[in-house]
């Protein structure tokens, strides 16, 4: 294997340094002491001094030092010069052959890694345990089969480093029935190892077994909290993990940067913005350092729990910007429909040299969906291509679709659908189909909706939309026939969920929720607000309910839609003239949008509300969205 050299101002030649050995040979340092100071140097040029002494004192074939230099080099990432001695090292041994495999695999060098221990079979070297774990690693699923058959033959397997290794390596390739048996097997677990395996399970949603194995553990690091707490944000328990990390600071664990990101992240996902303010202050308090990471994260809760306010304090306090948090201020920005603000950052952060990334383009795009502005959108897109060279994404697709599809112009969205260049997914589909229902196109909607499911790429929302555009028309036929299709595909429909955060606490509803301990209360402000919006001549759209029901039926079914419920408890749970804070998972339908305008008229409210495309402020019978949405 060819290696690269030193420079020969970093290792004196043998040739300049034999008259300084035979003249110094009664200051020669000892072994001993050099081998100390290996072990305790921090920088490159403590290692490279002592890398010189060895040379003028004829130590540089020492196998302890000159293993120990190797090993030093490489923990200071200069892999190039822990190869160069390994190169010049004459006949070495299982300790040489592990230190430069462990080097190689630290630098995520699989392949290299693999060479070497290939090299060191050929030599007829036996590698030892410590060989096993150094390339186990990080290796990749595929050579790690091969290696687990050479540590059963080798007798190391049970070893309880190669042990907890190879439980990591196959939990990190996703074949955790390979790692729980391996684990179920262990004469003794390391935590390491439980913890590998709880990340497994976390990282393939499989909570309840991630969770059974966490609850079991007499002992838990700040890892095993950090993998359990991110599992749940990551998928779609935010507030389960949120809890999670009120028992770990009652648990006297101290957290890091990294369980920062994943709760701001279960924050932003709920709209919990008292728990996110706590954990800013907490931050600030505990010398976390708000770094373009963090403060990234801080300005996604913030913007995500409907407080753009807060957002920007962070934006502009963060001295040293990079481009991922002018792209988490723009996406605030467009998030909230305020698409001013978004285009004049866009500029801002152009003029002062930022490179835009296709990040960017999803923001900006995503912000002149909102309110309709086609030109600029248009313009943008053709932007990205010619003046930066970034490729346009099913996501910067999705964008104009949406833009184009909102603003009417269905023709010019399926045009660009079947123009492009990049296969559409049911998203894309979706958004077309979407437009379709929302300007009455039915004809082009049942095209779209056949073609999806000739094709085995309907999801729910595929036949729910359809089956909205059926229920318009007053078609009862063709409407059950979607629900029939919809029951006969195994799909299941994701039901309506909203969250209102009070107290610290977030109360989540379904429609028709009963299961609170104050549904009287609440279910007796609806009836309150029912009166108050009859008072105001309120029309309830029935229109919207997907069954052929009575109009009584119908409006029963609206009125209890869960993001009433949500502003229901809300108006019973916090005093006058407090604003409302709502998160649904789904996008909120005309009838609660319209109830909505007008209960923050009555009460006097400002109501913030999170849908799945975006926020609606509604301030005194007004919608910041002007009913575009």
């Amino acid at each position: 294997m060819s290696s690269p050299t030193f420079l020969t101002t970093q290792l004196p030649p043998l040739s300049n340094t034999t008259t300084a050995r035979s003249s110094a040979n009664h200051h020669r340092p000892s072994p001993e002491k050099l081998a100390i100071l290996l072990d305790k140097s921090k920088s490159l040029t403590q290692i490279q001094q002592i890398h010189a002494i060895l040379y003028r004192h004829n130590l540089h074939q020492n196998p302890i030092l000159n293993f120990k230099l190797q090993r030093s080099y490489s923990s200071l990432h200069h892999l190039t010069h822990s190869l160069t001695l390994f190169n010049q090292t004459l006949n070495p041994n299982v300790f040489f052959y592990t230190s430069i495999i462990h080097a190689h695999a630290l630098h995520n060098l699989h392949h290299q890694a693999f060479v070497f221990y290939q090299e060191m079979l050929t030599q007829n070297v036996s590698p030892n345990a410590f060989t096993f774990s150094s390339i186990l690693k990080s290796c990749p699923l595929e050579f790690a089969v091969l290696i687990h058959s050479h540590a059963v033959k080798f007798g190391f397997d049970s070893d309880l480093y190669v042990r907890t290794c190879l439980v990591d390596v196959y939990a990190r390739g996703g074949d955790f029935i390979s790692a729980r048996k391996l684990f179920d097997n262990m004469p003794e677990r390391s935590l390491v190892s439980s913890t590998a395996m709880i990340t497994c399970y976390a990282r393939h949603g499989m909570l309840k077994e991630a969770r059974g194995l966490f609850d079991g553990l007499d002992e838990r690091d700040l890892v095993c909290w950090n993998v359990m707490i991110d599992g749940y944000v990551q998928h779609g328990l935010a507030n389960k993990g949120l809890v999670l990390f009120r028992e770990m600071l009652k648990a006297k664990i101290k957290p890091n940067e990294v369980t920062v990101l994943a709760v701001l992240s279960g924050c932003g996902q709920i709209g919990a913005l008292e728990s996110g303010k706590w954990v800013h202050s907490y931050v600030q308090n505990n010398e976390i350092e708000i770094n373009n990471h963090v403060g990234s994260a801080l300005i996604d809760m913030y913007s995500k729990c409907g407080s753009l306010e807060d957002a920007r304090l962070v934006f502009e306090r963060i001295k040293h910007k990079d481009v991922v948090i002018w792209n988490s201020m723009i996406s605030g920005y467009a998030t909230h429909g305020f698409t001013r603000d978004a285009l004049q950052l866009f500029d801002e952060m152009c003029k002062l040299g930022y490179r835009p990334t296709d990040i960017t383009f999803i923001g900006i795009l995503s912000a002149c969906g909102h309110s309709g502005l086609v030109n600029e959108g248009w313009e943008l897109f053709r932007l990205m291509k010619k003046e930066y060279g970034i490729e346009p994404k099913i996501e910067h697709y999705g964008c104009m679709v949406n833009l184009l599809g909102r603003a009417g112009q269905l023709k010019e969205a399926y045009e660009l659908v079947k123009k492009m260049e990049i296969d559409p997914d049911p998203i894309l589909w979706g958004t077309l189909l979407g437009a379709c229902r929302l300007h009455g196109n039915l004809t082009l909607g049942e095209e779209i909706a056949e073609f999806l499911i000739s094709q085995n790429l309907a999801n729910s929302g595929t036949y729910v939309l359809l089956s909205n555009i059926y229920a318009a028309t007053g078609n009862w036929e063709n409407v059950a026939k979607m629900r029939t299709l919809l029951k006969d595909s195994g799909i299941e429909k994701e039901p309506g969920c909203s969250s209102i955060e009070v107290g610290n606490n977030v109360h989540e509803f379904l429609a028709g929720d009963l299961r609170h301990r104050k549904s009287k209360e609440i279910y007796m402000m609806l009836e309150e607000i029912d009166s108050w919006l009859k008072a105001q001549g309120y029309k309830p759209h029935t229109d919207l309910v997907l069954h052929d029901l009575a109009d009584a039926q119908k409006e029963q079914n609206l009125k209890v839609h869960s993001e009433k419920l949500a502003i229901a408890y809300g108006l019973i749970s916090t005093k006058p003239g407090t604003p409302i804070k709502i998160v649904k998972n789904l996008r909120v339908c005309a009838d609660c949008h319209a109830v909505t305008k007008l209960i923050s008229k009555i009460t006097r409210r400002k109501i913030v509300m999170r849908d799945r495309n975006r926020f609606h402020h509604f301030v005194d019978g007004s919608c910041s969205c002007q009913d575009y949405w």
